[in-house]
């Protein structure tokens, strides 16, 4: 009676302790409200058209078919890309192991053991007096052969399993997104280092020419000196300024040689001369660019999109760690033979085994451990939330100032030019007055200095424009698709 009784309570304290296991604290992170809606335009062009150049693949959006193919040759061979499609393969890897725990697992065991208890024990008094068949006695010492097939699964009551594993997929297509990511940048940069080598070559074309045009006024002083119409102050002044432009020679040649080996280095091969055009780089025009609307970057943005999946995967992880709270069901079988001797492994039914067992487990003494752990998901759940409204505060603060800079970069071109025409057209009446003794030596070299600068900065402003509009294509998410 008092076992019985004992047993009763002992049901009831158990029921009552996984019922207080149950509990699961209430979420902390209300990740629903989400932070303002994105502005209805870039701040610079007022217009709802939905036409975006996002949607353009880079071959039509990159004209130059030697860009092209160096872009195409960077898509194969480019050793971060490479090490983020390793990513994606980790990744789709960790959704098969997710997806293994929701289903049972089952093997074979095979074992051979032998056993020697004492005699004087409840085991081995019991042995010492038990008959296999009449006048066969328990041998001593015991052997053990087993053959047995077994199985073990987790019913997943809670849905923790499918949670895991649905984190699992939303972060595998977060890590596609970061690929695509990576696509849209090793593109920009490679545009962007392309423009520049053209703009290098454009500026060595200038300084040779200002050097050709530096040497004819550096032979004038020399004659003018032996007319005694000039110093020998003035021909060291213009042998001063033909070095100067010899070393920013040699400077512009160095500055190509590292911009092409950076290419190489983006294209994955070792040292090589860049295929590239050689047409008039100031008569270049940047590509026209259609913004769109900024509600377009949450689907054409490829970081964008691996904020928010991410974001995803985290409101499940909080999921999964609200699920240890409660009690789990495991359920474990298994079938075999077992016998003291190998002979009888096949002796039926002596022999066989059999095992059926259902455990529900509910943790009591290490909630503090699943209290920690609940706080970190929500925690990280959290941090994933700042990150995705920073990510999109970033990509529209970004495309605003590329669409800003292209149209102050217009403006600020076409003065530009006309600065340069200006001191062009000086240059050849500084010549002519020298040539009669009209004006000093000095008025040359500062005319021909300040023509110089001009220029290449010119092509710094071109070369800027180009840029600008690759940058705007590749900030409206352009480039992966």
């Amino acid at each position: 009676m008092y076992k019985v009784r004992l047993y009763q309570y002992s049901v009831a304290l158990g029921l009552c302790l996984a019922v207080t296991g149950c509990k699961a604290p209430a979420a902390e992170t209300n990740t629903n409200a989400l932070s303002a809606a994105v502005p209805q335009d870039f701040g610079t062009l007022k217009s709802q058209d939905t036409t975006n150049t996002a949607t353009l693949q880079w071959k039509e959006f990159f004209k130059d078919q030697n860009l092209n193919e160096l872009i195409d040759t960077a898509l194969k061979n480019n050793q971060e890309l490479n090490m983020t499609l390793q990513e994606i393969e980790i990744a789709k890897n960790d959704i098969r192991v997710r997806k293994g725990l929701l289903l049972p697992t089952a093997g074979i065991r095979a074992g051979a053991g032998v056993e020697k208890v004492g005699r004087y024990t409840s085991q081995g008094a019991g042995d010492a007096t038990t008959e296999i068949k009449p006048g066969v006695e328990t041998p001593d010492p015991l052997g053990d052969f087993t053959i047995a097939a077994y199985a073990n699964w987790e019913v997943d009551i809670w849905k923790k399993l499918r949670n895991s594993k649905k984190a699992a997929v939303n972060r595998y297509l977060a890590t596609v997104e970061g690929k695509n990511f990576v696509i849209t940048n090793l593109i920009a940069e490679i545009a962007d280092s392309y423009y520049e080598l053209l703009a290098l070559d454009t500026q060595l074309d200038i300084v040779k020419q200002t050097i050709t045009l530096q040497s004819n006024a550096l032979e004038i002083v020399k004659v003018q000196k032996q007319a005694a119409r000039a110093t020998e102050l003035g021909v060291k002044k213009f042998e001063a300024e033909v070095l100067t432009s010899k070393s920013l020679e040699f400077a512009i040649l160095q500055q190509i040689k590292e911009n092409e080996n950076k290419i190489n280095f983006l294209l994955g091969r070792y040292p090589q001369e860049i295929k590239r055009t050689h047409n008039d780089f100031l008569a270049m025009l940047p590509a026209a660019v259609n913004s769109g609307i900024p509600s377009q970057l949450l689907m054409n943005r490829p970081d964008v999109k691996q904020a928010e999946l991410e974001l995803v995967a985290a409101k499940l992880d909080v999921k999964v760690a609200r699920a240890e709270f409660y009690p789990s069901l495991d359920i474990s079988a298994a079938v075999g033979v077992q016998a003291f001797k190998p002979s009888y492994l096949l002796t039926m039914p002596e022999s066989l085994l059999y095992s059926l067992a259902g455990e529900l487990v509910a943790p009591l003494i290490n909630r503090n451990a699943i209290k920690a752990e609940f706080s970190s998901a929500n925690a990280r759940q959290l941090q994933a939330l700042y990150n995705y409204d920073k990510t999109i505060l970033n990509a529209y603060l970004e495309v605003s100032t590329q669409l800003s800079k292209i149209e102050n970069l217009q403006k600020g071109y076409d003065l530009k030019s006309k600065q340069v025409e200006a001191l062009n057209t000086s240059i050849d009446v500084s010549n002519d007055l020298f040539k009669s003794a009209r004006v000093d030596y000095f008025e040359v070299l500062m005319t021909q200095r300040d023509a110089l600068e001009a220029k290449l900065e010119l092509v710094d402003t071109k070369k800027e424009q180009l840029n600008a509009a690759v940058h705007v294509y590749r900030d409206l998410g352009g480039g992966w698709k």
